[in-house]
């Protein structure tokens, strides 16, 4: 059983593109309301994935207080196995809870709660099906403005569904309204797979109700002998 791979991230592409349509920014709302954030995010390079999901509080998103974070993604990247080349499929689900912190000077959340993994191998003979995994995760997150016109962002994700962490540094100036600046994100995972990225990155740029970030530049990962070409979107509105 074989699948085209091309066909399938050109799927993934209309999906995120639909999914912003419907799309995450913080509004204010009146006490008592839910606020809600819809997002979604695509890397695409030798490995690509797509994560979908929805941010929500009990009150306003602008203000300090419990959180709740639900997200659900899929993707897929190639391998080297013992013997022969294969692709790794991933589904991936979270649910965390936590709470974010408003200063002056930006804004810090942490976040904890259930995740599950299921992952499929495609190699020459065929269709493998993983055991599922279920763990932990932990999330955090530093948006922060140490002047009118720069923007430093830091998050971390770990889970131990498969042992894995991913973290990622911008900085960022303002210019014509959008955050331009460097970045640097790092991943690993107990599979032994390894991929850092360096770029840069324009964040929080609008069209209409929808803000945006992308990113671009080199990445380095397991298995590849050159570091390659990496794109990520990143697509948020309010519901």
């Amino acid at each position: 059983m074989r699948f085209d791979l091309t066909w399938m991230r050109k799927f993934v592409v209309c999906v995120v593109v639909f999914a912003s349509a419907y799309g995450v920014h913080p509004l204010a709302t009146s006490a008592g309301e839910i606020d809600t954030l819809l997002f979604g995010s695509l890397d695409a390079s030798a490995a690509t994935f797509l994560t979908l999901g929805a941010k929500a509080a009990w009150g306003p998103l602008n203000h300090d207080g419990f959180v709740a974070l639900a997200s659900l993604g899929g993707g897929v990247r190639d391998e080297r196995g013992s013997t022969e080349a294969r692709q790794r499929y991933t589904a991936s689900a979270a649910l965390v809870i936590g709470y974010q912190w408003f200063f002056d000077w930006g804004v810090i959340a942490a976040y904890a709660g259930p995740e599950g993994i299921r992952e499929m191998l495609l190699h020459g003979r065929g269709l493998a099906e993983l055991e599922p995994h279920f763990g932990l995760r932990l999330q955090g997150e530093i948006w922060a403005r140490p002047t009118q016109a720069t923007l430093v962002q830091a998050g971390v994700v770990a889970g131990s569904a498969r042992d894995s962490v991913w973290a990622r540094l911008a900085w960022g100036y303002r210019f014509c309204d959008t955050y331009v600046g460097p970045e640097v994100a790092a991943y690993t995972d107990a599979t032994g797979y390894r991929k850092w990225n360096l770029g840069l990155h324009g964040t929080d740029f609008t069209m209409g109700r929808y803000s945006f970030r992308v990113s671009a530049g080199l990445q380095s990962e397991t298995g590849r002998r050159t570091p390659g070409p990496y794109l990520a979107l990143a697509v948020w509105s309010p519901w």
